[in-house]
C-alpha cells in the first residue's frame, strides 16, 4: 500500500482444528490392450478442514506400464464440490469428478507417483471417496491380481500439516497453493521501524494464529531505505536483515508461503529513477543482491516481489513509465537468477505500473513477461474497489450494480490478460480504503460484507489468489482475535462458496406511531433461503415473515415484538439463513428523526449539535446557493465521509473538517445530511473569513 493510502490504517480462513485426514488405498488391474497391463494405487488425504470447506491432496501411483496422459475419476459421496486445484485440471459433471494431467506431469513411469491437490466445499459432511479409476481402469493396487487387503479408508496424521508445495517450475500451482493470503501491513514497511505505525512487534505466535485461521500465505511488505548504509555499498543493517530473516523463517515454519519486497522504497527513492538512473539502479542492485544472497538457500515457498506500487516522477507519460519499470523488473530478475541456489527457479512476482489493473498497464506487463522468457514469474495488481465506494464519496454509500461491475470488469481484465494465457496472478493487496476500526461508519457494515462476499467469489472463479491488506483493521494483533468476527466469517466462507445477502442489514422502525411491515430484497447468490432465526428461535413463516420470489417481508406483528420497548438504537438482531454460506444478520432499530441546532465556530473547529436518536449518518451534500457543489471534490455535491465531515455519536455532533472549509467560499452553503433511516436534514452554514455560523 502506498503512503497516500496508509491513512486507512486472505484466503482461506478455515478453522483447521479437528480436520480429518483420510488415506484411501485401492487396487486393480486391467489390460488396456493386448500388450499393456495397467494398475494403480491412490492415496487421498484431507490435509485441512474448516466449516464449509477442505483441502485434499491426491497421490496416484502407476503400477502398470508407463503412461503418457492421464485422467483420474472418482465420486465425492457427500456432495462435495471442487473449487480450486493445482497440478491437475479438475472438472465435475454431475456427481463425477475428473482430474486430468497438466503439461508437465502427463507421463507416469512404472511405480512412479504423480500428486495434485484441490480446495473444495463440504456442506453435508466430508466423506472420502471409496474408489478411483485411472484412464477408465479401476484402481485395485496390483497388476493382474486381487485387491490388496489394505484397501479402504484409514485416518492419517496432523490436520495442521501443510500440503507438499508444488515443484519448482510450476508457478500456476504455486500461486494457487498460496490462496488465501494475508498482509502483515504497517509493520516491516513502517517508517522508521516495525512498531512506528502502531502495531506490536511480530511474534511467532501471531504468525501461527494467522496460519490457524486458514491463511496459506503471508506478504511481508518491507521498507529498506531506513535500514542500510551509504553509497556505494548500501550495506543493509545486520540487525534489520536478521529481523526480516527471523520473521520469514517463523512464517515458513508455520507452513506459510512468504512474499517479500521493496515496499515504500518505491516512492521514497525508486520513483526518481527516470532522472537519476545511475544512482537509483546502483542502490536497487545493491539491495536485491544482498537480499538474494541472504535467502539463496531458503525453500521455494519464499517468493520475491520486485517493487510495491511502482511510480515515477519526471517522465513524459506512461510510455516512459512502462519503459523504466521494464528496466527495473528485468534487472531484478537477472540479479535473482544469477545469485544461484534456490533462486534460480524461485517464483518472482512483477507488478504493473502502480499495481493498477487498467488494460494498458496490464498489456505493458504482459509484453514485459513475454520478453523475459522466464517460466517462474507471476503478475500482481492491487484492488481496493470502486474508489467512490471505497472512501464513501459522491453518494456511493451502497454496494450497488456500478460498484459490482467495476469489480467484475477489473478481475475479468486480469484473468484474460494473464491467467487465461498461463500466467498466475496475485492480488497482492485488497480491501476497501476507508474500512477502519478507528473510523467507524465510513463504510456501512452490511455493504462491506457484500463487497467481501463478491471479491471472494469473483476471484475464486477466475483463479486469482488474493492477499488481504491488514494494517491492524481486521486482526487485533495484541489479543489475537478478529475485531469483527462476522467480517472474518465472510472472508473465510468466500474462499470456498457463496453466501446469501440482502438489500440491507438494517430495518429502521419509528419510535412512535403504528408499526407496519417492511420488505428486503434477498440476494441469493446461488443459495436457497432456509428461514429466519432470532438466536435459537426459528421465526414462523407466514406469521413473522413471508417470502415471495426474492422479497422477504417482516410482518408488523414480528416487528412489534422485535422492537420491544422501542428504545433508540438496535433492539434485536435476527438472521436469514441460507442453504450455503454464512447467515445474514438483520438489525431491528428504533429511531426518531435526528435533530440539529445552531452553531458558531471557525473554519478550524466547527461542530453541529446533533441528536442522532437511534439513527446513523450515511453521507452529506454541500451546495452553494446556485446549486453547484461546494467544498472539495467539486465534481460532486456529496463530500468524502471522515475526510470532510465526521459524526461523533458520543459527543452528539457532526464535525465539519478544516479540509472541507479549505475549499469553501465565503457566503452561504446548504448542507443536506442523509441518514440510514432515510431521514434527510437540511442545514445552512455561512462563512465569513475564518468565522462560521450555522442553523437548521
Amino acid at each position: 500500500m502506498s503512503l497516500q493510502s496508509i491513512r486507512s490504517g486472505r484466503l482461506r480462513v478455515g478453522v483447521i482444528a479437528g480436520s480429518v485426514a483420510a488415506l484411501l488405498t485401492t487396487w486393480m488391474t486391467v489390460a488396456v490392450d493386448a500388450q499393456a497391463a495397467a494398475g494403480c494405487r491412490v492415496a487421498y488425504a484431507v490435509s485441512a478442514q474448516w466449516p464449509g470447506g477442505f483441502t485434499a491432496n491426491v497421490g496416484v501411483t502407476n503400477l502398470g506400464d508407463p503412461i503418457n496422459g492421464w485422467n483420474l475419476a472418482w465420486t465425492l459421496p457427500a456432495g462435495q464440490q471442487v473449487t480450486q486445484s493445482w497440478n491437475a485440471t479438475v472438472t465435475t459433471s454431475g456427481s463425477r469428478t475428473t482430474a486430468a494431467n497438466v503439461s508437465y506431469n502427463a507421463a507416469i513411469a512404472t511405480n512412479a507417483t504423480v500428486s495434485f491437490g484441490f480446495n473444495g466445499t463440504a456442506t453435508g459432511g466430508n466423506t472420502a471417496p471409496t474408489s478411483f479409476t485411472l484412464n477408465g481402469v479401476p484402481c485395485t493396487g496390483t497388476v493382474g491380481g486381487n485387491p490388496s487387503p489394505t484397501a479402504g479408508v484409514s485416518p492419517t496424521a496432523s490436520p495442521s500439516a501443510p500440503a507438499t508445495p508444488p515443484p519448482a517450475g510450476n508457478p500456476m500451482a504455486a500461486v494457487a497453493a498460496m490462496q488465501p493470503g494475508w498482509n502483515l501491513g504497517n509493520t516491516l514497511d513502517a517508517i522508521p521501524d516495525e512498531t512506528a505505525w502502531g502495531n506490536p512487534l511480530t511474534t511467532q505466535a501471531m504468525l501461527r494464529h494467522v496460519r490457524s485461521q486458514g491463511y496459506h500465505s503471508i506478504r511481508l511488505p518491507i521498507t529498506w531505505s531506513n535500514h542500510h548504509g551509504a553509497a556505494p555499498t548500501y550495506t543493509i543493517d545486520h540487525a534489520w536483515l536478521n529481523r526480516v530473516r527471523q520473521i520469514v523463517d517463523w512464517s515458513l515454519a508455520e507452513g506459510l508461503y512468504v512474499m517479500i519486497n521493496l515496499h515504500h522504497d518505491s516512492w521514497q527513492w525508486i520513483n526518481t529513477y527516470p532522472t537519476d538512473q545511475a544512482d537509483v539502479m546502483d542502490r536497487y542492485r545493491a539491495l536485491w543482491t544482498q537480499i538474494t544472497a541472504a535467502f539463496r538457500n531458503h525453500p521455494p515457498k519464499l517468493v520475491f516481489e520486485s517493487i510495491n506500487e511502482p511510480q515515477f516522477a519526471g517522465t513524459a507519460g506512461d510510455d516512459q513509465n512502462y519503459q523504466v519499470l521494464r528496466e527495473l523488473n528485468a534487472e531484478f530478475v537477472r540479479i535473482v537468477r544469477a545469485s544461484g541456489g534456490n533462486n534460480t527457479t524461485r517464483l518472482l512476482v512483477l507488478p504493473t505500473l502502480h499495481t493498477n489493473a487498467d488494460q494498458d498497464r496490464l498489456d505493458a506487463l504482459a509484453a514485459e513477461l513475454d520478453q523475459l522468457h522466464d517460466p517462474n514469474l507471476a503478475a500482481t495488481v492491487h484492488f481496493y474497489g470502486f474508489w467512490p465506494f471505497s472512501v464513501n464519496i459522491a453518494g456511493f454509500t451502497r454496494y450497488n450494480a456500478e460498484v459490482e461491475q467495476d469489480l467484475v470488469d477489473t478481475f475479468d481484465r486480469v484473468h484474460h490478460t494473464f491467467v487465461a494465457r498461463g500466467v498466475p496472478v496475485i492480488i497482492g493487496e485488497w480491501a476497501l480504503l476507508n474500512w477502519d476500526h478507528n473510523r467507524p461508519g465510513v463504510i456501512e457494515r452490511g455493504e462491506f460484507l457484500k463487497f467481501l462476499e463478491a471479491v471472494g467469489h469473483h476471484a475464486r472463479i477466475r483463479r486469482l489468489t488474493t492477499m488481504v491488506w491488514d494494517a491492524g483493521q481486521f486482526l487485533d494483533r495484541d489479543e489475537l482475535r478478529w475485531r469483527d468476527q462476522g467480517v472474518y466469517d465472510m472472508f473465510r466462507t468466500s474462499w470456498t462458496t457463496r453466501s446469501g445477502t440482502a438489500s440491507s442489514d438494517q430495518v429502521y422502525v419509528p419510535r412512535t406511531g403504528p408499526i407496519t411491515s417492511t420488505s428486503l430484497t434477498l440476494n441469493l447468490n446461488g443459495a436457497s433461503f432456509r428461514g429466519l432465526w432470532q438466536g435459537g428461535t426459528n421465526l414462523v413463516d407466514g406469521a413473522d415473515y413471508t417470502v415471495s420470489g426474492n422479497i422477504l417481508t417482516l410482518t408488523a406483528t414480528a416487528l412489534t415484538r422485535l422492537v420491544g420497548n422501542r428504545a433508540h438504537g438496535v433492539n434485536s438482531t435476527i438472521e436469514a439463513r441460507f442453504s450455503q454460506g454464512v447467515p445474514w444478520q438483520i438489525h431491528i432499530i428504533t429511531y426518531d428523526p435526528p435533530t440539529q441546532a445552531a452553531a458558531t465556530g471557525t473554519t478550524g473547529s466547527f461542530a453541529i449539535p446533533t441528536q442522532f436518536r437511534g439513527d446513523q449518518l450515511a453521507t452529506m451534500e454541500a451546495r452553494y446557493a446556485d446549486g453547484t457543489p461546494a467544498g472539495p471534490a467539486g465534481w460532486t455535491p456529496f463530500k468524502e465521509f471522515w475526510q470532510h465531515f465526521q459524526p461523533d455519536y458520543n459527543a452528539n455532533t457532526v464535525i465539519l473538517k478544516p479540509e472541507f472549509f479549505a475549499e469553501v467560499n465565503d457566503g452561504t452553503v446548504t448542507l443536506i445530511f442523509h441518514f440510514w433511516s432515510g431521514t434527510q436534514i437540511t442545514y445552512r452554514i455561512t462563512r465569513s473569513g475564518s468565522t462560521v455560523t450555522g442553523a437548521a
